[in-house]
């Protein structure tokens, strides 16, 4: 994923960006500053960089960024794609474990299509796993880490076995 996918205003500072996700709600200059100082406090780098263009920061702090712009209109569900993607493993970590609190600790419901299976298992409660658009299984993410065909198929264990994958047309 380039940077310019990850949903920020470039020639905007980080600040400015989570500013915009406040646009359109009603609430108080106060409880706007609240949330940001909430937004800063899941990701203290952000903080750091709050008077640097966002297009001067790195993929991960565009993440950060394009999260807690969501994050300040105080959303019910809060629908992630691929939050990992592009990014080192440290800052996915960063980001899951933000993610893993809101949920736990503020109850945010929190929906995430996620690729990388197990980062996706180590953070969540519940997990759906799809196939084609299909769900072929769902249940406790602890259940799903100790289950043989997922550890198997989904987890690095051993390659899907020829039915997982898409048949060859003749040309």
């Amino acid at each position: 994923m380039s940077k310019s996918s990850r949903h920020c205003f470039r020639s905007l500072t980080v600040e400015e960006n989570l500013f915009t996700g406040a646009l359109g709600r009603s609430s108080s200059r106060t409880g706007v500053k609240a949330d940001l100082d909430r937004v800063y406090s899941l990701f203290p780098r952000l903080a750091e960089k709050r008077r640097t263009r966002s297009g001067l920061t790195s993929g991960g702090e565009q993440q950060m960024t394009a999260i807690g712009r969501g994050l300040m209109s105080r959303p019910k569900l809060f629908v992630l794609d691929e939050p990992s993607m592009g990014l080192a493993p440290l800052i996915v970590d960063e980001i899951f474990s933000a993610l893993k609190w809101l949920n736990r600790d503020e109850g945010l419901s929190i929906l995430v299509a996620e690729q990388n299976s197990a980062v996706a298992l180590k953070y969540a409660d519940r997990a759906t796993v799809l196939e084609n658009g299909v769900s072929v299984l769902e249940g406790s993410a602890a259940d799903l880490r100790q289950r043989t065909d997922i550890k198997t198929y989904y987890l690095g264990g051993a390659p899907l076995p020829p039915q997982h994958f898409p048949k060859e047309t003749a040309a």
